[in-house]
């Protein structure tokens, strides 16, 4: 990999945040698919994790704040009970469960319902034609007057760092739940940023491979089929996110708040770079790839013109010999004691008359 990749690769690094691993039973304290039920009065944590029932009723007591519930990959049974507390629209409960839906924005009374795709570039030591470059979930939130609700699917896009973030911030958190709903939606379009850095690196490496002198090291065009594959899985990630995040960033919608909604240009602003990244890769990936079978078409012409050139040089003694094997009497110098010899001169100069006239061309 060149410097310039080494220097991304280690910029990507150090952007990187860190994870939380779900499978710690600390991080489910509330259940099986539970992963934090938090009451947040006046942008501040309430002491103490409970039961959703109990912290939506000290909110709505308190009369301010909200409750945020983390999900993941609940099963019906256990949504269905969080569900009726909020008042969920079956169809979005529908959605949340059963997870594989597209990116989407959808208004049921005063609760938004909103899909984004997550992302995170899988590292490899070298690109194969099976390497998994991109690997995707989802995340889903509910966001009403007091309450957010985030289901996620997937084992990465932990929310727990993003939590953290946010109670570093009690003024940007007393926004309310659209505060929450735009940190994810930041959170997701900055992953986009750095995975399309990522697979810029491996669009680099295949590109110096295809260009490369030697032979060995021009890319299999597997490769690259499987780098414009897995950049596919990338742009039906970010591509349908698009008409959301203009909701979000020019239409009024319930519960979200309107010092909120300028944040969201920030990341619509985002998100317009990361898609014009993908259809630039996308373009180059095309390039890369018929500059690959313009190289392999020019070698096989290289081969023929070989083959052809070394046809002609054997042809000489081909036709020689195929006149004097012809069971004839009268035969030019047949008994003649230097005829052998002569023709066999003949034949050499010949072949190497010709052989350096197709040097001289270009041919061998």
């Amino acid at each position: 990999m060149s410097m310039v990749g080494n220097l991304r690769k280690v910029a990507r690094l150090a952007r990187r945040r860190r994870r939380v691993d779900l499978n710690h039973p600390a991080r489910s304290p509330l259940g099986t698919s539970v992963v934090n039920c938090v009451a947040y009065v006046d942008g501040k944590r309430q002491p103490g994790d409970c039961p959703a029932d109990e912290a939506i009723e000290r909110v709505r007591r308190a009369g301010r704040g909200f409750v945020w519930i983390g999900l993941h990959e609940p099963t019906e049974r256990e949504f269905s009970g969080i569900a009726e507390l909020f008042a969920l629209h079956p169809l979005a409960v529908e959605d949340a469960v059963q997870a594989h839906q597209r990116p989407k924005l959808e208004t049921y009374g005063d609760t938004l319902f909103t899909v984004f795709k997550t992302v995170r570039y899988v590292d490899h030591d070298e690109l194969t034609t099976t390497s998994e470059v991109v690997d995707t979930g989802e995340v889903m939130i509910f966001t009403g007057p007091d309450f957010v609700v985030t289901v996620r699917h997937g084992r990465h896009g932990s929310l727990g760092p993003l939590r953290e973030e946010l109670e570093a911030d009690p003024a940007q958190l007393a926004k309310g739940p659209s505060a929450v709903l735009h940190a994810i939606a930041d959170h997701v379009v900055e992953d986009y940023l750095a995975v399309a850095d990522a697979v810029q690196d491996d669009i680099d490496q295949v590109e110096t491979d295809v260009f490369a002198r030697e032979p060995s090291y021009r890319a299999d065009p597997g490769r690259i089929y499987q780098l414009k594959r897995e950049l596919l899985e990338l742009k039906r990630a970010v591509a349908p996110l698009d008409r959301p995040m203009e909701r979000l960033s020019t239409q009024r919608l319930p519960a979200v708040d309107v010092d909120i909604q300028k944040y969201f240009r920030d990341v619509a602003d985002h998100l317009d770079r990361v898609t014009d990244q993908i259809a630039a890769f996308d373009d180059l990936l095309n390039s890369i790839l018929q500059a690959h079978l313009a190289q392999v078409t020019v070698a096989q012409n290289e081969d023929m013109r070989k083959i052809t050139a070394w046809a002609a040089i054997i042809a000489v003694p081909t036709m020689v010999c195929g006149v004097y094997g012809m069971n004839f009497d009268h035969m030019p110098e047949l008994r003649w004691r230097f005829g052998y010899p002569l023709v066999l001169i003949v034949i050499v100069t010949a072949c190497f008359g010709i052989h350096r006239g197709f040097r001289r061309n270009g041919w061998l």
